[in-house]
Protein backbone atom coordinates (compact mmCIF):
# COMPACT_ATOMS: atom_id res chain seq x y z
CA UNK A 1 0.00 0.00 0.00
CA UNK A 2 3.04 2.62 -0.52
CA UNK A 3 1.72 5.65 -0.97
CA UNK A 4 -1.75 4.64 -1.64
CA UNK A 5 -3.84 7.88 -3.06
CA UNK A 6 -7.69 8.44 -4.21
CA UNK A 7 -6.60 6.78 -8.14
CA UNK A 8 -6.16 3.22 -6.18
CA UNK A 9 -9.97 3.43 -5.25
CA UNK A 10 -11.57 0.71 -7.30
CA UNK A 11 -14.91 1.22 -9.27
CA UNK A 12 -17.54 1.61 -6.56
CA UNK A 13 -20.39 1.42 -9.58
CA UNK A 14 -23.73 -0.18 -7.71
CA UNK A 15 -22.37 1.09 -4.23
CA UNK A 16 -23.79 3.26 -1.76
CA UNK A 17 -22.19 5.31 0.96
CA UNK A 18 -23.47 7.36 3.68
CA UNK A 19 -20.50 9.98 4.83
CA UNK A 20 -21.44 11.82 8.07
CA UNK A 21 -20.16 15.18 8.26
CA UNK A 22 -19.85 15.72 4.27
CA UNK A 23 -20.36 19.20 3.96
CA UNK A 24 -16.72 20.15 4.52
CA UNK A 25 -13.50 18.93 5.31
CA UNK A 26 -12.72 15.23 5.75
CA UNK A 27 -16.05 14.24 5.35
CA UNK A 28 -16.34 16.84 1.72
CA UNK A 29 -13.44 14.91 0.35
CA UNK A 30 -14.25 11.63 1.56
CA UNK A 31 -17.73 12.02 -0.02
CA UNK A 32 -16.29 13.41 -3.10
CA UNK A 33 -14.09 10.71 -3.71
CA UNK A 34 -16.09 8.40 -3.49
CA UNK A 35 -18.43 10.03 -6.16
CA UNK A 36 -15.82 10.11 -8.40
CA UNK A 37 -15.31 6.11 -8.04
CA UNK A 38 -18.89 5.97 -9.15
CA UNK A 39 -20.55 5.28 -5.74
CA UNK A 40 -24.36 6.60 -4.25
CA UNK A 41 -23.16 9.17 -2.19
CA UNK A 42 -25.48 10.46 0.92
CA UNK A 43 -24.41 13.29 2.19
CA UNK A 44 -25.38 12.92 6.10
CA UNK A 45 -24.92 16.96 7.18
CA UNK A 46 -26.40 19.15 10.08
CA UNK A 47 -26.02 22.55 8.24
CA UNK A 48 -28.38 22.04 5.52
CA UNK A 49 -26.91 25.52 3.66
CA UNK A 50 -23.20 24.20 3.70
CA UNK A 51 -24.48 21.21 3.47
CA UNK A 52 -25.98 22.00 -0.37
CA UNK A 53 -23.20 24.06 -1.31
CA UNK A 54 -20.87 20.69 -1.16
CA UNK A 55 -23.35 19.06 -3.10
CA UNK A 56 -23.03 21.73 -5.72
CA UNK A 57 -19.35 21.79 -5.46
CA UNK A 58 -19.72 17.97 -6.07
CA UNK A 59 -21.50 17.80 -8.70
CA UNK A 60 -19.58 20.45 -10.62
CA UNK A 61 -16.45 18.81 -9.99
CA UNK A 62 -18.08 14.77 -11.15
CA UNK A 63 -20.77 16.03 -13.06
CA UNK A 64 -22.44 12.46 -13.69
CA UNK A 65 -22.02 11.85 -9.42
CA UNK A 66 -25.36 10.78 -7.67
CA UNK A 67 -25.99 12.27 -4.81
CA UNK A 68 -27.64 13.46 -2.65
CA UNK A 69 -28.37 15.51 0.74
CA UNK A 70 -30.14 14.31 3.79
CA UNK A 71 -30.55 15.81 7.29
CA UNK A 72 -28.25 14.59 10.23
CA UNK A 73 -27.65 16.11 13.34
CA UNK A 74 -26.00 13.40 15.63
CA UNK A 75 -26.46 15.62 18.27
CA UNK A 76 -30.11 14.87 18.59
CA UNK A 77 -31.26 11.79 18.51
CA UNK A 78 -34.77 11.74 16.62
CA UNK A 79 -32.52 13.25 14.03
CA UNK A 80 -30.53 10.11 13.60
CA UNK A 81 -34.06 8.11 14.12
CA UNK A 82 -35.73 10.50 11.29
CA UNK A 83 -32.42 9.89 9.10
CA UNK A 84 -32.13 6.12 9.69
CA UNK A 85 -35.49 5.58 8.53
CA UNK A 86 -35.88 7.72 5.62
CA UNK A 87 -32.94 6.04 4.05
CA UNK A 88 -34.18 2.80 4.75
CA UNK A 89 -37.19 3.11 3.52
CA UNK A 90 -35.33 4.37 0.34
CA UNK A 91 -32.16 1.54 0.01
CA UNK A 92 -32.26 -1.62 0.07
CA UNK A 93 -28.49 -1.66 1.57
CA UNK A 94 -25.66 0.13 2.29
CA UNK A 95 -22.12 -0.88 1.79
CA UNK A 96 -20.11 2.15 2.98
CA UNK A 97 -20.61 3.94 6.19
CA UNK A 98 -18.02 6.18 7.25
CA UNK A 99 -18.62 8.07 10.71
CA UNK A 100 -16.96 10.97 10.59
CA UNK A 101 -18.81 14.11 11.81
CA UNK A 102 -17.81 15.58 15.14
CA UNK A 103 -16.71 17.86 17.42
CA UNK A 104 -13.32 18.83 19.30
CA UNK A 105 -12.36 20.65 22.36
CA UNK A 106 -15.09 22.69 22.96
CA UNK A 107 -17.09 24.51 26.52
CA UNK A 108 -19.05 22.16 27.78
CA UNK A 109 -22.49 21.79 26.15
CA UNK A 110 -25.39 19.40 25.89
CA UNK A 111 -26.98 17.58 23.18
CA UNK A 112 -30.72 17.59 22.44
CA UNK A 113 -30.40 14.39 24.58
CA UNK A 114 -28.32 15.75 27.46
CA UNK A 115 -25.29 14.55 26.32
CA UNK A 116 -22.02 15.97 26.66
CA UNK A 117 -21.94 16.97 23.68
CA UNK A 118 -18.82 15.86 22.43
CA UNK A 119 -19.28 12.23 23.61
CA UNK A 120 -23.05 12.36 22.49
CA UNK A 121 -22.22 13.62 19.24
CA UNK A 122 -18.81 11.70 18.79
CA UNK A 123 -19.69 8.09 19.76
CA UNK A 124 -23.22 8.15 21.00
CA UNK A 125 -25.05 9.25 18.13
CA UNK A 126 -22.62 7.66 15.47
CA UNK A 127 -22.94 4.08 17.60
CA UNK A 128 -26.82 4.82 17.25
CA UNK A 129 -26.85 6.03 13.22
CA UNK A 130 -24.83 2.51 12.92
CA UNK A 131 -26.87 0.32 14.74
CA UNK A 132 -30.01 1.77 13.06
CA UNK A 133 -28.48 1.15 9.80
CA UNK A 134 -27.61 -2.24 10.88
CA UNK A 135 -29.95 -4.65 8.48
CA UNK A 136 -29.06 -2.15 5.49
CA UNK A 137 -25.37 -2.77 6.39
CA UNK A 138 -26.35 -6.50 6.20
CA UNK A 139 -27.89 -6.71 3.43
CA UNK A 140 -24.88 -5.91 1.10
CA UNK A 141 -22.16 -8.58 2.02
CA UNK A 142 -18.46 -6.96 2.66
CA UNK A 143 -20.35 -3.77 3.85
CA UNK A 144 -17.49 -1.26 5.41
CA UNK A 145 -18.19 0.78 8.83
CA UNK A 146 -15.18 3.31 9.17
CA UNK A 147 -15.40 5.14 12.51
CA UNK A 148 -12.94 8.05 12.56
CA UNK A 149 -10.98 8.67 15.71
CA UNK A 150 -7.72 10.74 16.32
CA UNK A 151 -4.33 10.22 18.17
CA UNK A 152 -5.71 12.42 20.91
CA UNK A 153 -7.91 8.63 22.12
CA UNK A 154 -4.18 7.95 23.79
CA UNK A 155 -5.07 10.53 26.39
CA UNK A 156 -8.86 8.88 26.70
CA UNK A 157 -10.31 7.55 29.42
CA UNK A 158 -13.93 6.03 29.74
CA UNK A 159 -15.10 7.35 33.05
CA UNK A 160 -18.64 5.38 33.19
CA UNK A 161 -18.77 7.25 36.56
CA UNK A 162 -18.96 10.83 34.93
CA UNK A 163 -19.55 10.05 31.37
CA UNK A 164 -20.95 13.19 30.91
CA UNK A 165 -18.54 15.72 32.17
CA UNK A 166 -21.41 16.81 35.34
CA UNK A 167 -18.83 16.62 37.66
CA UNK A 168 -15.82 17.17 36.43
CA UNK A 169 -14.91 18.76 32.69
CA UNK A 170 -12.29 19.56 30.78
CA UNK A 171 -12.36 19.76 27.01
CA UNK A 172 -9.34 17.65 26.13
CA UNK A 173 -9.93 15.24 27.91
CA UNK A 174 -13.33 15.01 27.12
CA UNK A 175 -12.45 14.91 23.41
CA UNK A 176 -10.05 11.79 24.46
CA UNK A 177 -12.79 10.05 26.03
CA UNK A 178 -14.88 10.53 23.04
CA UNK A 179 -11.88 9.44 20.23
CA UNK A 180 -11.49 6.36 22.40
CA UNK A 181 -15.31 5.48 22.62
CA UNK A 182 -14.50 5.45 18.51
CA UNK A 183 -11.64 3.02 18.75
CA UNK A 184 -13.59 0.81 21.39
CA UNK A 185 -16.54 0.88 19.23
CA UNK A 186 -14.80 -0.03 15.88
CA UNK A 187 -12.83 -3.08 17.76
CA UNK A 188 -15.88 -4.03 19.53
CA UNK A 189 -18.19 -4.08 16.32
CA UNK A 190 -15.61 -6.37 14.53
CA UNK A 191 -15.49 -8.65 17.44
CA UNK A 192 -19.33 -8.79 17.34
CA UNK A 193 -19.34 -9.67 13.80
CA UNK A 194 -17.05 -11.79 13.85
CA UNK A 195 -18.65 -13.89 16.96
CA UNK A 196 -22.00 -14.27 14.85
CA UNK A 197 -20.36 -15.38 11.21
CA UNK A 198 -21.60 -11.91 9.74
CA UNK A 199 -19.75 -10.82 6.88
CA UNK A 200 -19.43 -6.77 8.11
CA UNK A 201 -15.99 -4.97 8.07
CA UNK A 202 -15.23 -2.43 10.99
CA UNK A 203 -12.55 -0.46 11.00
CA UNK A 204 -11.21 3.19 12.58
CA UNK A 205 -9.18 5.94 11.30
CA UNK A 206 -7.75 8.70 12.03
CA UNK A 207 -6.35 12.26 10.02
CA UNK A 208 -3.25 12.86 11.21
CA UNK A 209 -3.27 16.72 11.29
CA UNK A 210 -5.43 18.08 8.75
CA UNK A 211 -6.48 21.38 7.87
CA UNK A 212 -10.12 21.47 8.33
CA UNK A 213 -12.83 23.75 10.47
CA UNK A 214 -12.66 21.41 13.13
CA UNK A 215 -9.57 23.35 15.17
CA UNK A 216 -11.33 26.41 14.90
CA UNK A 217 -14.23 25.90 16.57
CA UNK A 218 -13.59 25.18 20.11
CA UNK A 219 -11.58 28.45 20.74
CA UNK A 220 -14.53 30.53 18.53
CA UNK A 221 -17.02 29.06 20.70
CA UNK A 222 -14.58 30.14 23.75
CA UNK A 223 -14.42 33.28 22.67
CA UNK A 224 -10.62 33.14 22.03
CA UNK A 225 -9.71 35.11 19.12
CA UNK A 226 -6.52 34.75 19.81
CA UNK A 227 -5.97 30.69 20.04
CA UNK A 228 -8.78 30.68 16.80
CA UNK A 229 -6.17 32.64 14.85
CA UNK A 230 -3.05 30.55 16.14
CA UNK A 231 -5.30 27.18 15.09
CA UNK A 232 -5.73 29.20 11.27
CA UNK A 233 -2.41 29.72 10.92
CA UNK A 234 -0.95 26.26 11.96
CA UNK A 235 -3.76 25.16 9.79
CA UNK A 236 -1.71 26.63 6.68
CA UNK A 237 1.62 26.33 7.67
CA UNK A 238 2.01 22.45 9.70
CA UNK A 239 -1.55 20.46 8.53
CA UNK A 240 -2.25 18.04 5.94
CA UNK A 241 -4.50 19.08 3.16
CA UNK A 242 -8.05 17.58 4.47
CA UNK A 243 -7.90 15.57 1.24
CA UNK A 244 -4.81 13.98 2.24
CA UNK A 245 -6.36 13.59 5.77
CA UNK A 246 -9.22 11.83 4.26
CA UNK A 247 -7.37 9.08 2.78
CA UNK A 248 -7.18 6.33 5.58
CA UNK A 249 -11.29 6.47 6.38
CA UNK A 250 -10.93 5.91 2.45
CA UNK A 251 -8.00 3.47 2.19
CA UNK A 252 -10.52 1.64 5.24
CA UNK A 253 -13.79 2.05 2.96
CA UNK A 254 -12.57 1.01 -0.43
CA UNK A 255 -9.29 -0.79 -0.69
CA UNK A 256 -9.70 -5.06 -1.19
CA UNK A 257 -7.33 -6.41 1.39
CA UNK A 258 -8.83 -4.14 4.36
CA UNK A 259 -9.93 -6.96 7.38
CA UNK A 260 -12.08 -6.03 10.03
CA UNK A 261 -10.18 -4.61 13.91
CA UNK A 262 -7.76 -2.56 11.28
CA UNK A 263 -7.00 1.18 12.07
CA UNK A 264 -5.19 3.20 9.44
CA UNK A 265 -3.37 6.74 9.49
CA UNK A 266 -0.74 8.28 8.06
CA UNK A 267 2.54 7.15 7.51
CA UNK A 268 4.86 10.14 8.20
CA UNK A 269 5.98 13.13 11.09
CA UNK A 270 4.48 10.70 13.68
CA UNK A 271 1.38 9.81 11.94
CA UNK A 272 0.51 13.57 11.56
CA UNK A 273 0.77 13.50 7.47
CA UNK A 274 1.08 11.46 4.35
CA UNK A 275 -0.37 8.11 2.83
CA UNK A 276 -2.37 5.67 4.83
CA UNK A 277 -1.02 2.90 6.58
CA UNK A 278 -2.34 0.06 9.47
CA UNK A 279 -1.35 1.52 12.60
CA UNK A 280 -2.30 0.32 16.62
CA UNK A 281 -5.02 1.31 18.46
CA UNK A 282 -3.72 3.24 21.79
CA UNK A 283 -3.61 0.11 24.38
CA UNK A 284 -6.76 1.47 26.44
CA UNK A 285 -8.76 0.54 23.11
CA UNK A 286 -7.47 -3.01 23.15
CA UNK A 287 -9.72 -3.75 26.45
CA UNK A 288 -12.56 -5.68 25.67
CA UNK A 289 -14.12 -5.66 28.91
CA UNK A 290 -13.73 -1.49 28.63
CA UNK A 291 -15.67 -2.39 25.14
CA UNK A 292 -18.19 -4.48 26.50
CA UNK A 293 -19.42 -2.07 28.90
CA UNK A 294 -18.89 0.87 26.63
CA UNK A 295 -21.13 -1.34 24.56
CA UNK A 296 -23.70 -1.83 26.75
CA UNK A 297 -24.18 1.59 28.32
CA UNK A 298 -24.46 3.01 24.60
CA UNK A 299 -27.53 0.97 24.18
CA UNK A 300 -28.76 2.15 27.36
CA UNK A 301 -28.53 5.79 26.47
CA UNK A 302 -29.59 5.75 22.99
CA UNK A 303 -32.08 2.77 23.16
CA UNK A 304 -30.86 1.25 19.80
CA UNK A 305 -29.76 -2.20 20.13
CA UNK A 306 -27.49 -4.04 17.60
CA UNK A 307 -29.96 -6.98 17.39
CA UNK A 308 -28.25 -9.30 14.91
CA UNK A 309 -24.96 -8.92 16.54
CA UNK A 310 -25.92 -9.72 20.02
CA UNK A 311 -23.04 -11.75 21.91
CA UNK A 312 -23.75 -15.40 21.84
CA UNK A 313 -24.75 -16.82 25.17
Amino acid sequence: MARWTTDDIPHLAGRTAVVTGANSGLGFETALALARAGARVALACRDQAKGGAALDRIRQAVPDADVRLDPLDLADLASVRKFASGFSAEHDGLNILVNNAGVMAIPRRETADGFEMQFGTNHLGHFALTGLLLDRLLARPGARVVTVSSPAAMMGRIRFDDLQGSRRYGKWTAYGQAKLSNQLFALELDRRATDRGVDLVSVAAHPGYAATNLQAVGPRMSGSRIMERLNDLANVVFAQPAADGALPSLYGATAPEVRGGQYFGPDHLFGMRGHPKPVPFVRAARDPETARHLWAVSEKLTGVRFGALDTKG
